[in-house]
């Protein structure tokens, strides 16, 4: 097992804060790369790193593609990043991969997106601000916020993010459970849950035995003092090693019509919950149907989920307690994939795992154009991950959107992969496996609509230093 450089790691990856449950991500233009650079180099000082446990407030950073270019990073060293970086979330390819089309699609979105000045190539950084509670937050924020000002950048938006005290996403299930544990980052890991850091993390080996690819740049005629970062072979520099790519798409989530939709295909209230529970995989306590397949056992459960350490194979190989499609299964098939054994399962969930960071967010929208005021509730979706293509967008495209899943046809990611207005003569289905026959829930509805994203560098805290000095 590798060591991790936790003191030079960003420590928003390696932990999830939280104790520190009110959120600020800021989206930063550079407009003076001068000054952006000097405030960049202080902030290599105060960035939280791997090794602080921080109780009450935490900061951290991450740059898009413009940003470095809007740095003054030439374009050489910004084609040593992964594609999916460099083309981002809008392109179109990119968009018919993850499905995002219709109201989904980015030139409708808020920020990150296609139009006006809501355009991608405007955001160069996400600076992330945490704190334990409201108060200082504001207080922390306000000192930081006169900073960022002072130093020749504009601020394009500010986005809040809380985690629920019963840490409960929006639709009212415990969230935040199925997190892979980082080799090296755990003290009692354990090997059914445990995957390589280079799946997380840039510079370390990952679950193929391999290094991820990493931005590596020239010793020689290179900008900045590349002796801030790590040698390779001798005569080149590792700008990746301590960092890695970050995906985070807000995504607004339509609770009434969830709910709704439940209601409408049950006989009870008892029934909706059911079945509900059915599509996620999980009771609303957070208690997976593997383990409890006829009832939420909610407080009485014991505290096995926090280490997450349940398989299929031995319980539910078939799916009669946590179908095929639902959620928590498809994005994680841990020992049950396809007609695999248990071995080679976990083998191949494993190099496609992400570290989810997400938050709940609300927002308050004014009356207009005969609309009554409301608000906007759902999640700043956040993962972490070495490879965008071969963990989020294999995920997504792969596991979540696709219908033909496993073993079965008709039937997308009933929480996040159906499409709003399927064209004529597509099904979008959730089967239930049952004996002697299987239930099926037809015609799903798009329970989610996508407001914004973007595709982000997350470097480590040498790297950080080092953009101060292009």
């Amino acid at each position: 097992m590798e060591t991790l450089e936790k003191h030079d790691i960003q420590g928003f990856v390696l932990r999830g804060y939280g104790k520190m449950r009110h959120t600020i991500y800021v989206l930063l233009h550079v407009d003076d790369a001068a000054r952006a650079k000097a405030w960049l180099a202080q902030l290599s000082i105060d960035v939280t790193d791997g090794n602080q446990h921080p109780k009450h407030t935490a900061l951290n950073l991450a740059v898009s593609c413009p940003g470095l270019e809007a740095l003054g990073m030439s374009e050489s060293s910004r084609r040593q990043f992964a594609r999916e970086f460099r083309e981002g979330l809008t392109e179109p390819h990119r968009q018919r991969l993850l499905g995002d089309v219709g109201e989904d699609s980015p030139d409708k979105w808020r920020w990150g997106g296609t139009q006006g000045d809501a355009r991608a190539e405007r955001v160069h950084m996400v600076l992330m601000v945490f704190a334990a509670d409201a108060a200082i937050l504001k207080e922390y924020w306000d000192q930081v916020r006169q900073v960022v000002l002072d130093h020749g950048m504009s601020i394009l938006g500010m986005l809040d993010g809380q985690l629920d005290k019963d840490n409960k996403e929006v639709f009212g299930f415990k969230d935040g459970i199925s997190q892979p544990l980082i080799a090296g980052n755990h003290p009692d890991t354990n090997p059914f849950d445990t995957v390589a850091a280079g799946e997380f993390l840039l510079g370390y080996k990952n679950e193929y035995g391999v290094l991820p690819e990493t931005p590596i740049i020239p010793t020689k005629d290179q900008q900045g003092d590349v002796n801030l970062l790590p040698t390779i072979d001798g005569d080149k520099k590792d700008l990746g090693r301590n960092g890695t790519y970050l995906v985070f798409r807000q995504m607004q989530q339509h609770y009434d019509e969830f709910w709704a939709f439940m209601r409408e295909n049950s006989t009870s209230e008892d029934d909706a919950v059911k079945l509900a529970s059915k599509m996620m995989g999980r009771w609303p306590s957070g208690a997976p149907l593997t383990l409890h397949p006829d009832a939420d056992p909610g407080k009485d459960q014991p505290n096995y989920f926090a280490s997450n350490d349940f398989g299929y194979a031995e319980k539910d190989k078939d799916g009669m307690r946590c179908p095929f499609g639902s959620h928590i299964r498809r994005s994680n098939p841990r020992d049950v994939f396809e007609e695999n054994d248990v071995k080679l399962s976990l083998s191949l969930t494993k190099k496609h795992r992400v570290i989810r960071r997400g938050r709940d967010y609300k927002i308050s929208i004014a009356a207009a154009e005969g609309h009554p005021a409301r608000d906007e509730i759902g999640l700043n979706f956040m993962c972490f991950n070495a490879d965008i293509s071969h963990q989020f967008e294999f995920l997504y495209h792969t596991w979540i959107n696709f219908p033909r899943f496993d073993r079965l046809y008709n039937d997308p990611d009933p929480i996040i992969g159906t499409i709003r207005d399927p064209a004529p003569g597509v099904e979008q289905n959730f089967t239930i496996p049952q004996c002697p026959v299987n239930r099926q829930v037809q015609n799903l509805k798009r329970f989610v609509t996508i407001r914004g994203g973007v595709y982000l560098f997350f470097p480590s805290i040498k790297a950080i230093k080092y953009l101060a000095t292009i």
